[in-house]
């Protein structure tokens, strides 16, 4: 904390350096680490004072100011892995504040309990953190679907995360090894879906006429000999949207059990991809509490990197 004391007040004389800079700005950079959603917090309380007078986040520091800091406690939860589910499963944290957790769900978990699992990621985690008053999930993936899967640890901030996500302003991208080689650049799959449930509860999501409207920005990345791996952008939020679209395609997504090429799969797991390539790479949105945009971003695990690195690249490379 730049020569600081987290545990007790601290008094700062502020210098010519910090001249006319807004309250909220010098205490990010004098308190590094310390989130900012905490930062608001204290000043939203009162308890950053400048010359005795409380000070809000858009008060403009002068030379010669005496700074009140109060002591800062925040509970420290580091990056690293947290074990949820079945043996061999590990959670990564990759982003953790007052409002939002951030995490890198690997394949093979389910997001909540259900179809016949009694327990997944969020009644994990409410389990592995009883102290944590509120924790819901923002959105969902696929069981099968790795990458980053966000939560809200406030009420308020899954609320206006919700709207966010109804309103068109936030951007999530996938990437996915589809088969076959795509042709020219990006690409907006405009298809209605329909979600059929089966006899036994199973779900599968048809195109069809009359269907919820369902848009995908597809946009290729590398195209190899036999298969591309490409950009999801979802445009709208429907069940298996990214899975049916490019199925619809005739370009199905290596290792899909719903909706690919069964035999293609076998194949695949003969040499070595044994689950489906599909990976929440990135989401980005507008922090419910500062109102800065946040990019939080999960890499391509590594078994996908590895099945990637042993393709035969196409003979021209695709322009994008």
């Amino acid at each position: 904390m730049n020569g600081l004391s987290k545990d007790v007040v601290n008094w700062v004389e502020i210098g010519p350096e910090a001249q006319d800079q807004r309250i909220d700005n010098y205490l990010a950079r004098i308190l590094k680490g310390v989130p900012k959603s905490h930062l608001y917090r204290i000043l939203r309380s009162g308890e950053v004072r400048v010359n005795s007078r409380r000070a809000d986040a858009s008060t403009r520091l002068q030379e010669g100011d005496r700074l009140r800091i109060p002591p800062i406690r925040v509970a420290s939860r580091p990056k690293g892995p947290v074990p949820v589910g079945p043996a061999g499963k590990v959670m990564t944290v990759i982003h953790e504040d007052d409002s939002i957790l951030a995490l890198d769900k690997p394949s093979g978990l389910a997001v909540h309990g259900g179809s016949g699992l009694s327990h997944g990621v969020i009644e994990r985690l409410r389990a592995e953190r009883p102290g944590e008053r509120f924790l819901e999930l923002v959105h969902r993936l696929d069981r099968e679907t790795s990458g980053v899967l966000l939560l809200a640890r406030k009420r308020s901030a899954l609320v206006d995360l919700h709207a966010q996500i109804r309103d068109g302003r936030t951007d999530k991208r996938y990437l996915a090894l589809v088969r076959g080689q795509w042709r020219g650049g990006a690409r907006t799959i405009d298809q209605p879906l329909t979600k059929h449930v089966l006899e036994g509860g199973d779900r599968r999501v048809l195109v069809e006429a009359g269907g919820q409207p369902s848009r995908t920005v597809i946009k290729p990345v590398r195209v190899f000999q036999d298969y591309s791996l490409v950009e999801a952008r979802l445009l709208t939020g429907r069940t298996h949207q990214i899975r049916v679209h490019l199925a619809h395609l005739g370009m199905p997504i290596c290792g899909d059990d719903k909706y690919g090429d069964f035999t293609l799969n076998k194949d695949l797991a003969r040499t070595g991809l044994k689950r489906m390539f599909l990976h929440a790479a990135r989401f980005r949105f507008e922090h419910p509490l500062t109102r800065e945009r946040s990019d939080i971003e999960a890499p391509l695990p590594e078994e996908l990197a590895r099945f990637l690195e042993r393709l035969e690249p196409a003979a021209k490379e695709v322009r994008t």
